[in-house]
């Protein structure tokens, strides 16, 4: 939740600009630092910004969506709300992207676009689009300011919302002539949210019935998914596992939220799991569905999903439970509270019998016969670079660097997503930012600025494809010159991969539109290096195993942002694979 910060009290019963107090306001809310581009119809804020550049930083994307993804990326990397700025009708349009991403990942986003005066509202004036009919479907909440003196309300409001219950994102479209007029800023306005209950605790009845499942539960598995992330759980969840003994398994969101070096731990889960979890989570006769929404990814054919057993499911959105899966105990409910009062529940003398471990030993030996016999693996090569062995060797290199657990990785989307996830291992929460439910090619470089101006004393590193780079590649600019030093890992395959695979798969090797390249004579292309030299940023090339490990150090040791072109064979495919839409029989290995 954010802060308020300390902040000097402006002169008092001054009339200020709306612009003036929009800005002022984000001040008090605790943000640092703003990604927007201006124009037209947010000149005024613009003209604020400038006066407060030393308590407010302006980043200056070199696209609305490469600024909205940079908000991502802070967000992600912190908890807080970010916030993130356009102009109204194209520059606000190129923000929708965004929110439904925020949405579908429950980030707490703010964007503020500029709007047409009030006058002309409705009129198909130069630039205007209706922002907030456009993202009604995509956003938690969303305002048209019209009066100058509802700011103060609305901002204070917008924190409130984005970043309690289950965050997500908010729109406030902002009209022009609001931003000019001035008046005397209430800044104890309060809240407006009649209806809005965000929190609440679960019962100790609601969590003595999860007792008793756990009790009757020979073969119990923990799924956990990003909702340990938000509510900042990640403690209790391994308190809670490590009290039970039970194995946890984790959705592409809820990775680092459980230490993948620990022994309870079975990695991710689903479509592109490991086969040992996607075994496990099939056969338990207890899932405890923790911060999760039951995504088709991970479930696949629903009807045949974790139908062997009860199933526990605890959220804070009431809406997802029963959503996809009945939920024989439902615990509607803060997550990270739920979880520190089943501890100490279980810590009773009434529960003693589940704790300490040895319950579930033929549970185990079940699971670990998996675990060694359906491990991730991938072919080796003598020269060539695979995919999966690069990613492998960056997370070993900074593990034995000892900069593993301070490291955060953004991906694009689409098989090197899916690779990251599988072979670079992470033991904290927060240092994996990939865009989930929504799946956003060109997610990769804009987020890695947004989580690198977040923790400038972290590296962060975008492990990419060639298709989602280039979908934002213009951030590039960005980095050189807001001096943003992010890093690209660029698994070069000349290909859409992910499509690719489904056509290798499902399609006879049709190829529709996957290729992109230019020919045998423009093999590769584009010129990644020259585009990177372009902007100014240093860049690098590597075909040959043999050259990876030095090139990986000088990525990492480079002082400024830099890209390192891996060129990869594109005939790798992600495994295991469970189709879209079948279950874990159909799980393909090879």
């Amino acid at each position: 939740m954010t802060v308020m910060a300390e902040h000097t009290p402006t002169a008092a019963a001054a009339p200020m600009s709306g612009a003036d107090i929009l800005v002022e306001a984000l001040i008090r809310h605790g943000v640092d630092t703003v990604f927007a581009y201006p124009g037209g119809a947010s000149m005024p804020i613009h003209q604020s910004l400038t006066k407060v550049a030393g308590r407010l930083r302006t980043i200056l994307p070199r696209h609305e969506q490469g600024g909205g993804f940079m908000a991502h990326g802070y967000a992600r990397a912190t908890g807080r709300a970010s916030v993130c700025m356009s102009t109204s009708g194209p520059g606000a349009t190129n923000f929708v992207t965004c929110l439904a991403d925020a949405k579908m990942d429950s980030i707490p986003m703010i964007a503020i676009t500029g709007q047409v005066s009030t006058t002309v509202l409705g009129n198909d004036a130069f630039q205007e689009t209706p922002m907030v009919e456009i993202c009604r479907g995509i956003t938690k909440h969303h305002y048209l300011v019209t009066r100058t003196e509802d700011l103060t309300r609305i901002v204070k409001e917008a924190f409130h919302v984005a970043t309690t219950g289950r965050p997500g994102p908010i729109i406030i479209d902002v009209c022009k002539d609001v931003q000019i007029r001035k008046v005397v800023p209430d800044w104890d306005a309060p809240m407006d949210l009649p209806g809005y209950r965000p929190m609440r605790k679960a019962r100790r009845a609601e969590l003595e019935q999860v007792v008793a499942a756990i009790r009757a539960s020979k073969k119990p598995f923990i799924y956990a998914g990003g909702g340990v992330t938000h509510s900042g759980a990640a403690a209790e969840l391994k308190e809670f596992a490590e009290l039970t003994g039970i194995p946890v398994g984790l959705t592409v969101h809820g990775l680092g939220n459980f230490p993948a070096d620990h022994y309870l731990c079975l990695q991710m889960l689903g479509m592109h799991g490991t086969v040992y979890s996607n075994y496990a989570i099939n056969d338990a006769d207890l899932l405890l569905a923790l911060g999760v929404r039951f995504d088709d990814r991970v479930t696949g054919k629903l009807s045949e999903f974790a139908k062997h057993g009860k199933i526990v499911h605890v959220d804070i959105d009431q809406s997802e439970i029963h959503k996809n899966k009945f939920a024989h105990v439902p615990v509607h409910g803060d997550l990270r509270a739920a979880l520190a009062d089943l501890n100490a529940l279980l810590r009773e003398d009434a529960n003693a019998d589940l704790t300490g471990g040895g319950r579930y030993t033929d549970w185990w030996r079940q699971i670990d016969e998996w675990r060694a016999g359906e491990p991730l693996r991938f072919q080796e090569t003598d020269r060539a670079i695979i995919p999966q062995y690069a990613i492998k060797r960056l997370w070993e290199i900074l593990r034995d660097r000892g900069q593993l657990d301070d490291t955060i990785i953004t991906t694009g989307v689409g098989q090197h997503q899916m690779w990251a996830a599988q072979f670079f291992h992470f033991n904290r929460p927060r240092k994996w930012i990939t865009s989930g439910g929504l799946g956003t090619m060109g997610f990769g470089l804009p987020s890695a600025l947004g989580a690198k101006v977040a923790f400038p004393d972290n590296l962060v590193i975008d492990i990419d494809g060639d298709g989602s780079f280039l979908m934002n590649v213009q951030e590039l600019a960005t980095a050189y010159a807001e001096k943003i030093p992010a890093k690209v890992l660029l698994l070069n395959n000349q290909h859409l991969g992910m499509v690719m695979q489904w056509e290798d798969r499902f399609f006879g090797s049709n190829r529709a539109h996957t290729y992109l390249g230019a020919g045998e004579d423009h093999d590769p292309y584009p010129d990644f290096v020259k585009i990177a030299e372009g902007f100014g940023v240093p860049a690098r090339e590597v075909s040959d195993k043999g050259d990876l490990d030095a090139a990986l150090v000088e990525m990492i040791e480079s002082p400024g942002p830099f890209v390192l072109n891996v060129h990869v064979p594109h005939q790798e495919h992600v495994l295991p694979m469970i189709p879209s839409g079948m279950t874990v029989k159909d799980i393909i290995k090879a």
